[in-house]
């Protein structure tokens, strides 16, 4: 099974969707790419399970655990977003008369986004990585501004602007290995498998200088405070399927791209001073989401933050570096996922019917909108950390992690702000879902059966992998802590 496979359905798709004569065609082919793109996913990451690596050594393209891991992740959430667009499609169109140009240009662009998120996925050169995660940003700026109206087309160009800035930090870093790499006599490989066998006989002053601007560069892309302004007005201005898609897969793709530098660094310079500046960062994203997240006024921009919390909570467990940390990250790179698909998906919904962002002007979802109403508590509970969901399990991992390497400090930090952001998440989330209705508009014209299915779906993935974690994901999810940990890289 060669790797280039899973890429073609979602560029073809892209395609299709452009050159498509109605809405109707346009809606039907996005789902069927989805579909393919998805089994074609599934069965690449399948037969690395079941048999040997699918990788190609000093080739552009490379697929080991970590980056079907996410290209399945990508692949499933994409689905479930396309699936559930048309509904958000059908509602601008009673808005503003959508013509077929709006059609075309947001099912088009959605699946170059996500062909470049799968590029990123199976990337082994870290030239092309690069490349990659810059295109997400280009291949999304319009669907960020899709409404046209002044605050989206200020948080594209917000979108635009930081991470342009902060990619250039991680092609400077990309260098700096590059050269590390050269003066070291070693060649001049970008590749990923190169750079991992020769990763302890870098020069150590280098690679150390090139992960800071790793940091700053991939770090702005997956919101890591203090780079992570353009966040909150981007993924609150998207339409609420983009936004599940910013939060859920793309934050995860610039952090997936983290983890591989990372993985040379440590095994060039070892775990404490990349460890350390990591759990900085963590701790400061933390810090950040805190307070914003207690005084939101905004339901969207409150998710927004949360994704911030999240990819700090992510780095956190990174930068503590055992293996019981990196696998629960990589646990709640997956709960994460869903959860806030979930979570934006829901509030999409809520918006169409009430109309308005407002937190305060919004209370009982769950007796208007009861599917939608329940669909979003349960979301915000997971993404709380309470039990029984996923999230709950990885934070715990995470934490403990922490406490038992000694992380004393660092540990107990993040914990406060948790506390911080439940208490905050869990306050809104009861305004929102119970208390008198406001006469929110009708309801029926949203689709019920797919998104039941889907939300459905979500809701039993985190409720599941909260209580049991098959042996076969438990295999996976060691595999890449192994590799990112340092003991193996196939």
């Amino acid at each position: 099974m060669k790797v280039w496979f899973i890429l073609i359905p979602p560029f073809l798709t892209a395609l299709l969707c452009a050159l498509g004569s109605s809405p109707n065609f346009i809606q039907r082919v996005s789902v069927i790419g989805s579909w393919i793109t998805c089994f074609l996913s599934g069965f690449v990451c399948l037969h690395f399970l079941t048999h040997a690596p699918t990788t190609f050594k000093n080739s552009a393209l490379f697929l080991d655990a970590v980056g079907s891991y996410l290209a399945m992740i990508i692949s499933v959430i994409s689905l479930l977003v396309s699936i559930l667009s048309k509904d958000f499609m059908n509602h601008e169109q009673k808005l503003e008369n959508l013509k077929i140009s709006s059609y075309r240009t947001y099912y088009a662009l959605f699946h170059i986004f996500v062909s470049t998120m799968l590029l990123v996925s199976t990337a082994n050169n870290l030239g092309i990585l690069w490349v990659m995660v810059e295109a997400t940003t280009l291949s999304t700026a319009f669907l960020v501004g899709f409404h046209r109206h002044r605050h989206s087309i200020e948080a594209a160009w917000k979108y635009v602007i930081l991470c342009s800035i902060g990619i250039a930090f991680a092609l400077f870093g990309t260098i700096l290995f590059y050269y590390s790499a050269v003066k070291s006599g070693l060649g001049y490989s970008l590749e990923w498998t190169t750079f991992i066998e020769i990763a302890p006989q870098l020069d150590p002053r280098l690679v150390k200088l090139g992960f800071i601007f790793i940091i700053l560069g991939y770090g702005t892309k997956a919101g890591l405070a203090p780079l992570h302004t353009w966040l909150p007005d981007a993924h609150s201005q998207a339409p609420s399927p983009i936004s599940a898609m910013l939060s859920g897969v793309l934050l995860t793709s610039a952090f997936y791209a983290l983890t591989r530098f990372y993985a040379i660094t440590v095994r060039c310079v070892g775990i404490e001073v990349p460890g350390t500046i990591l759990l900085l960062f963590g701790c400061a994203s933390l810090g950040i989401a805190a307070p914003f997240i207690i005084a939101a006024r905004d339901y969207k921009r409150m998710l927004a933050y949360s994704s911030i919390e999240h990819m700090g909570l992510l780095t956190f467990g990174l930068g503590i570096g055992t293996p019981f940390a990196i696998y629960g990250m990589f646990l709640h790179i997956l709960s994460h996922a869903f959860g806030k698909s979930l979570a934006f998906l829901s509030a999409g919904r809520i918006l169409q019917t009430y109309g308005t962002r407002k937190i305060k002007k919004i209370t009982g979802t769950i007796a208007a909108m009861p599917k939608t109403g329940i669909s979003f508590l349960i979301s915000i509970l997971a993404l709380a950390g309470l039990p029984p969901f996923s999230i709950f399990t990885s934070e715990l991992m995470i934490l403990s992690a922490g406490f038992a390497s000694g992380k004393n400090w660092f540990s107990f930090l993040a914990l406060i702000f948790l506390g911080l952001i439940f208490a905050g998440l869990l306050n809104h989330a009861i305004h929102i879902s119970f208390g008198l209705n406001p006469q929110p508009k009708n309801e029926q014209s949203l689709s019920n059966f797919s998104w039941t299915a889907c939300a459905a779906f979500i809701i039993v993935i985190l409720v599941l992998l909260g209580c049991w974690i098959p042996n076969s994901l438990n295999a996976w999810l060691w595999q890449m802590t192994q590799i990112i940990q340092g003991n193996s890289h196939v």
